[in-house]
């Protein structure tokens, strides 16, 4: 978990307590935004958390709301001062595009990551060496180094003391698919069997074998909090979209990840399929 001060973590504990507090009220955000004299779009922001809130801004909102309690105010008022100010991520703006921005932030303040790729190691579990082979491959329109350092990056914190826990369904053509060449691979291999033995990832391997599922096509992530629903990212062939609102598609996205889950192997049995395929590697 991101510390106190990180604005993103500042804005996520505005959105919460202002949208409980606007529900108490029984209130829209169009009602809210006309009651403020505000516009609805600045509503909108404020609870998505993508915008910083002025201490005047937060008062406003909170007489609207009644919110009287004098502990409550002050620990709001601190956070609304927390949340100007930059996130980590943003020395990279220049590469990474608004929908990845908007998934960075609730990342940086989750408290569980499940992911899933069809084809390919999946990035919080990517060594330098497969990155760099897989850019060379596949170049992005932003130098590789850049896209190369922003991943680390995100891997770093992540898997930081305190970090979220991680779960990772593999699937077993990303396990085989020589990107790099034997080396990168023996190395990409030997890195996940160490995650997953340090405690720092639940691994699963879902076999080829496991036939035909709802996410051939689709790579995802689900973010999930103490506090709050889960956050869903989906990138496929239709393009990228973070998701929190459409409950419906999250829910989707659950129940696909817990059929993936019953069709892997078990960790014990998936650290015994990667000692497998090292082994097959180092005979090459």
């Amino acid at each position: 978990m991101p510390t106190a001060s990180d604005p993103s973590l500042n804005r996520r504990k505005l959105r919460l307590a202002l949208k409980a507090a606007r529900d108490k009220k029984a209130l829209t955000q169009r009602d809210a935004a006309d009651h403020l004299d505000w516009s609805l779009s600045k509503v909108i922001r404020i609870e998505a958390g993508t915008v910083s809130l002025s201490v005047t801004d937060l008062q406003a909102m909170l007489r609207l709301y009644e919110v009287t309690d004098e502990s409550v105010v002050k620990e709001l008022e601190q956070a609304a001062r927390g949340s100007k100010g930059q996130s980590w991520w943003s020395e990279y703006n220049d590469i990474i595009a608004p929908p990845f921005a908007q998934y960075l932030g609730y990342e940086n303040a989750a408290d569980s990551i499940r992911t899933y790729h069809p084809t390919l190691i999946p990035g919080l579990l990517q060594t330098t060496d497969y990155m760099t082979a897989f850019f060379h491959a596949s170049p992005p329109s932003t130098p590789i180094p850049r896209n190369v350092d922003l991943r680390t990056a995100r891997q770093e914190r992540v898997f930081a003391d305190g970090g979220p826990s991680v779960t990772v369904i593999v699937d077993e053509s990303a396990l085989r698919r020589l990107i790099g060449g034997i080396g990168t691979m023996r190395g990409q291999l030997t890195h996940i069997k160490q995650r997953a033995a340090e405690g720092k990832i639940k691994l699963q391997v879902l076999p080829l074998t496991a036939g035909a599922h709802d996410s051939l096509e689709n790579s995802f992530i689900l973010l999930g909090f103490h506090d709050d629903e889960d956050v869903l990212y989906v990138a496929g062939p239709g393009g990228v979209l973070t998701n929190r609102d459409n409950r419906e598609m999250v829910a989707r996205y659950q129940e696909s990840f817990e059929d993936l889950t019953d069709k892997a192997l078990s960790p014990e049995a998936s650290a015994a399929f990667l000692d497998d395929l090292l082994d097959q590697l180092n005979r090459s």
